[in-house]
């Protein structure tokens, strides 16, 4: 599902990625629990993980490759909560979680998931 909703995402979005690794876990892990101080861990549908692009720089390399996780269980529940469309859920969490490696707000990733 994740890589049927990463083909309904702009080419302009996706284009500059590059090789960011997209993971499925259950739940976050307990340090990310702690980190994002979670009262649950159905509170986080999705995380990005890395140095976002306005950060990122040549003389200061990396030992980890920028990843965004998906949150299998918090996502299932929130769609039986709410009824919405899983894939949409799903595209949804995607591209929030894209935005934050471009350093984007929250009102850009809005227009970008109203393109079509």
């Amino acid at each position: 599902m994740a890589e049927d909703a990463l083909d309904t995402i702009p080419a302009e979005l996706l284009a500059p990625v590059g090789n960011i690794l997209i993971r499925i876990e259950d739940f976050p892990d307990e340090d990310t629990e702690r980190e994002m101080e979670l009262e649950s861990p159905f509170d986080l549908l999705g995380l990005y993980r890395g140095v976002d692009l306005t950060r990122q720089s040549v003389a200061a390399p990396r030992a980890e490759p920028d990843m965004i996780f998906l949150y299998r269980r918090p996502i299932l529940d929130y769609w039986c909560e709410t009824g919405e469309d899983l894939p949409a859920i799903v595209r949804h969490v995607l591209i929030h979680e894209i935005g934050h490696h471009f350093g984007l707000s929250d009102d850009d990733m809005e227009r970008i998931e109203a393109m079509e």
